[in-house]
């Protein structure tokens, strides 16, 4: 936040791909915005900056007649949307930094209340959200915008309606933690996906009118929106690994306890099982050792990601119990007891094997002793990893106080 009366420069950059029946209403429309937004929220100075992202129409030669009240880079071929704006934002040295379709859908004047967001609340990322009741957006982006703000709820505690928001106010010291950002269509989703996800980024939302765009649109449902979901599960992998390993390791271990009810009822009542049920054993056999070495991985790979990144300890709470049950007294004596109940389950076959030469044990002892070892070792495993990434973590601690930098 800056302090009162500081100088507080806001570049509005407005990429433009051969937008020539609407550049000239929003360049007019931005302009006589700045005086507005310089009265009503701290900013004390608004430059604008048009990006022409190798627009073959008359773009170019309207736009160049609102020079010098506005920057024009002109790209020759195009870059992508995400390019044209990250050119603006590195030629200018605003404090916020923010961009504006050029289709003529949002409002400049709405840049007041991104700036007073991004002011009271201290924040790193602020965007104006499209999914209102008044909003004139297509039925299917409105419905592409809610599938992808379910999808990164589900990865983090945040949340965001309109990830793909084309109007955005961003703190220039934040953009370290934020890039790299990609080049295409996928810049917003992608940075809002960061912002989400980052511990370290605080990111919110206001409700903004959205009007009918002049000219065709740029936006391709299909193509755009499976790079906009890619950038987002690339995000979540980023900074959020743990909860999609645990949630599907958690699923198949819960999976694997319901296949074997019936058939632990049916032993219990009627001490015996059916041949049939064969399969489900082996099918529990393996979703439990795929569930348990999920979860496991999990855990270690929430570790590396906040030993790399020095996101702090954000571990959730499961990830807290599970390092205390991992670093416990009776962690080893769990393990052991697994192996013993392994070896216990097919002691008498191996008896009776060396005895006669041969074993007629049922075949449900063996399943369950697979289980059990298998678990045992995938815990031993993950134990002996966990103890690594403590040397290693102490280690770098070590060397980042000892480095001159620091």
């Amino acid at each position: 936040m800056s302090s009162p009366g500081a100088r507080l420069k806001l570049l509005v950059t407005i990429p433009a791909l051969n937008e020539e029946d609407s550049i000239a209403s929003i360049i007019e429309r931005t302009l006589a915005a700045r005086k507005n937004i310089v009265e009503r929220s701290p900013v004390t100075e608004v430059e604008l900056v048009v990006v022409s992202d190798g627009s073959t129409d008359r773009t170019v030669e309207i736009a160049r007649r609102y020079e010098p009240d506005i920057r024009l880079i002109v790209f020759e071929k195009n870059r992508g949307y995400g390019a044209a704006i990250k050119s603006a934002w590195q030629s200018s040295d605003a404090e916020l930094l923010s961009f504006l379709d050029a289709d003529g859908t949002c409002d400049p004047n709405f840049f007041v209340n991104l700036c007073n967001l991004i002011e009271s609340r201290d924040a790193d990322v602020v965007l104006g959200c499209r999914m209102t009741r008044e909003s004139k957006m297509p039925l299917l982006r409105r419905v592409g915008n809610f599938i992808f703000a379910v999808l990164l709820s589900f990865f983090s505690s945040s949340k965001v309606r309109d990830t793909a928001s084309g109007m955005r106010v961003v703190r220039r010291s934040s953009l370290p933690k934020l890039f790299p950002l990609p080049d295409g269509m996928h810049f917003t989703p992608a940075m809002s996906a960061r912002a989400i996800l980052s511990p370290q980024l605080r990111i919110f939302e206001e409700g903004m009118p959205y009007h009918e765009r002049a000219g065709e649109s740029k936006l391709r449902v299909v193509r755009d929106g499976l790079r906009f979901l890619r950038v987002i599960v690339e995000a979540a992998f980023l900074y959020r690994p743990s909860r999609p390993l645990g949630f599907v390791g958690g699923l198949l271990v819960i999976v694997a306890a319901l296949l074997l009810v019936s058939p632990a009822v049916y032993y219990v009542q009627h001490r015996r099982l059916f041949e049939w049920m064969i399969y489900r054993f082996v099918v529990a056999d393996l979703l439990t050792h795929s569930g348990v070495l999920l979860l496991c991985a999990s855990y270690l790979v929430r570790r590396i990601v906040e030993m790399v990144l020095h996101l702090g300890d954000e571990t959730s709470g499961f990830h807290r119990a599970f390092r205390w049950a991992l670093r416990g007294w009776f962690f080893w004596v769990a393990v052991v007891a697994l192996l013993v109940l392994g070896a216990a389950l097919v002691a008498p076959s191996f008896l009776e094997l060396v005895r006669t030469g041969a074993t007629y044990e049922h075949w449900s002892r063996f399943i369950a002793m697979g289980v059990s070892v298998g678990v045992a070792l995938i815990l031993a495993v993950t134990r002996v990893v966990d103890f690594s990434l403590d040397l290693l973590q102490e280690r770098l601690s070590y060397l980042r106080s000892s480095s001159p930098a620091a």
